[in-house]
């Protein structure tokens, strides 16, 4: 886009699998291009998104080589789909294992650094937000640049 800086050089996209993620990558990704942005695409590995229900830390033989694979998936076939549309990405697949995603989304964002975050947002209530905290939440609490926080189905037409 000629010598105009982009507003975002940087789009930090938190991604899960979900459709609500999905929702975020489709706006980051249409960002990107009009902004001529790059795009790190960040999964947390993290057993919360199956189950709340082990506890101690203790979990089924192979479930973390299953989420670490899942996670491996997530970010090619997100990586695919930006390269598609003429963007340019970067993956990262991180560990929280027995914690939250947040202080590792966070955590990218300062180190890159981002300008913008993006993330899907599932709008949780009542006692699965309470067990889990709100990612998004905490993140967008707590970010250091701008943070877009996309529901399912919304976005940019």
């Amino acid at each position: 886009m000629g010598t105009m800086k982009s507003t975002y050089p940087h789009i930090l996209v938190a991604i899960d699998g979900s459709e609500a993620a999905t929702c975020a990558l489709t706006e980051a990704i249409k960002l990107a291009k009009s902004l001529d942005s790059r795009l790190r695409l960040l999964h947390v590995v993290n057993e919360h998104v199956l189950d709340v229900t082990y506890e101690g830390g203790t979990y089924p033989s192979g479930l973390i080589e299953f989420l670490r694979d899942q996670g491996r998936r997530i970010v090619r076939e997100a990586l695919a789909s930006a390269q598609s549309q003429g963007v340019e990405a970067q993956t990262v697949v991180l560990e929280s294992i027995g914690g939250p995603a947040a202080s590792l989304i966070l955590e990218q964002a300062t180190l890159w650094p981002a300008h913008l975050i993006v993330m899907g947002t599932h709008g949780r209530r009542g006692l699965w937000r309470m067990a889990l905290g709100s990612d998004a939440e905490n993140v967008a609490r707590q970010a250091p640049a701008p943070v877009l926080l996309v529901h399912r189905g919304s976005g940019i037409r």
